[in-house]
């Protein structure tokens, strides 16, 4: 038998990778190198990071039908050329800000006093500027998660869609991984615009990549009979077992699901609720963990800084993959149905997060704590949304996968943008404010810090509470 989906699964490992440097960009440069020339706040950085992600929630919604209209071999391409023009574009913020305020050399804007009027300006240009390169980079990067589903969908039985999924979104973790390796690297010796650049080309390879290796399975010369039959096993099974044994119980592929009417099922409502309590949690500790760290001390330039982010990242990747296998062994091992075995791991996993609440105590006694910390808590949601997009694949027909993974998306995007515009907004107000601003005996920034890890902490348990309240047991779509 060929194994040939094990390189689909590389391939969709490697776009997310992609997918989550190119976004980590920005926020391992905008602190150390890019407030440095444009008098950014963090309630700035906020903004730009909050729109970004009410817009990537936006697009979202329109992604994964789109997706599903174009198939995943065009979809896949389009997506990825439209995220990584978008985030080559950020080069050219810098100097469309000197000209648009006239602003002769790099000097001369470095030298601008800061709270003068022309450092407002400077200020509030480019932040406009990066938020425009922000919406073309997350209108492509939308696209990547509805594809990469429904494309586990279409080359894995469901027995291993998990582990699938887990492989190839373990790409958010070793991106992030990477990240702090290469992106402050570049930063430093190229200038910051060259590392969105650089970054950001490599997309361009990957979509050649796809054009050429990617087809259906049943229409791919390299899938050998056997393998398909591996892959289709779900949709062979007699047709009496799958009526008398609830185990075999499939999604009725045929059926054509309309966009409202996704919103008619209790799963789609499920699979909402997962993403829009989670998903924000995850964007945080993405968007802030550099500058947390250098609040600490410990700057995304410095090489101090930068292990902190990679053994966070670290940890975020052994773990997650690692706990993607936890369904398979509970259905092959103990005998489980795929989806309560599914539901087994999220709740496991959604115990991860609460020492989340513990990492800004013990920060004052080594930044090795929240590090580790962190680290945990972002294994817990990167395996936790291995399994959440899996239970899609489990309970819905493929000609839906990408719509309902884009509806789901949106709602996770709408909780970054929470979390993302209030943390920017709440560390601003707390540092202001300094001791008289308090939480759980913790003053000041560092206070804001620890209120949000506290929701990071319970986030999981409640969103699996309120998602096995709409779905007590595995139930497919049937018509």
């Amino acid at each position: 038998m060929s194994n040939y989906r094990w390189v689909i699964c590389a391939m969709l490992f490697l776009a997310t990778t992609v997918n989550y440097m190119d976004r980590q960009v920005l926020s391992l440069t905008w602190k150390d190198f890019i407030a440095v020339d444009f008098h950014w706040t963090d309630a700035d950085y906020g903004v730009i990071t909050a729109v970004f992600s009410i817009f990537y929630a936006a697009i979202s919604l329109l992604a994964g039908k789109f997706i599903d209209v174009m198939g995943t071999k065009k979809g896949y391409i389009w997506a990825i050329v439209v995220w990584s023009l978008g985030a080559c574009l950020h080069a050219g913020c810098g100097w469309l800000t000197m000209n648009i305020a006239s602003i002769g050399s790099i000097e001369e804007l470095r030298a601008v006093e800061a709270g003068s009027k022309l450092a407002l300006s400077v200020s509030t240009i480019s932040v406009w500027l990066f938020l425009s390169c922000r919406m073309i980079l997350a209108t492509g990067e939308a696209g990547n998660f509805p594809a990469a589903i429904k494309v586990t969908a279409e080359y894995f039985p469901k027995k291993d869609r998990a582990l699938a999924t887990s492989i190839f979104n373990a790409g958010a973790s070793v991106g992030a991984l990477a990240a702090p390796l290469t992106i402050p690297v570049l930063a430093k010796a190229m200038g910051w615009e060259m590392a969105f650049i650089i970054i950001g080309a490599v997309g361009f390879v990957w979509a050649i990549l796809w054009a050429v290796l990617y087809n259906k399975p049943s229409e791919s010369k390299y899938v050998s009979r056997e393998e398909l039959e591996y892959i289709q096993q779900d949709n062979n099974a007699p047709e009496e077992e799958k009526v008398e044994t609830p185990k075999q119980e499939q999604a009725n592929d045929d059926l054509k699901i309309s966009f409202l009417q996704c919103f008619t099922y209790r799963q789609t409502w499920a699979f909402i609720v997962g993403k829009l309590l989670t998903d924000g949690v995850w964007w945080f500790f993405l968007f802030w963990a550099p500058a947390y760290f250098s609040e600490l001390g410990y700057k995304s330039s410095d090489t101090m800084g930068q292990i902190l982010i990679f053994v966070l990242y670290a940890i975020v990747t052994v773990v997650s993959i690692g706990g993607g296998y936890l369904p398979k062994y509970f259905v092959e091992k103990k005998g489980m149905q795929p989806y309560p075995g599914r539901m087994l791991a999220m709740l496991i996993f959604a115990f991860f997060p609460i020492f989340a609440m513990f990492a800004q105590p013990l920060a004052t006694t080594s930044v090795w704590f929240p590090c580790i910390i962190i680290g945990l808590a972002g294994a817990g949601h990167q395996t936790w949304s291995a399994n959440l997009y899996s239970t899609i694949g489990d309970m819905f027909p493929k000609s839906a996968i990408a719509s309902i993974t884009g509806i789901g998306t949106m709602f996770g995007g709408l909780c970054s943008f929470a979390i993302n515009l209030g943390s920017g907004s709440l560390f601003t107000y707390a540092e202001e404010q300094g001791s008289a601003f308090t939480f759980f005996g913790v003053e000041g920034k560092p206070a804001g810090y620890m209120i949000v890890f506290c929701y990071c902490a319970v986030a999981y348990l409640i969103a699996w509470a309120l998602m096995k309240t709409l779905v007590p047991k595995y139930k497919p779509i049937r018509g």
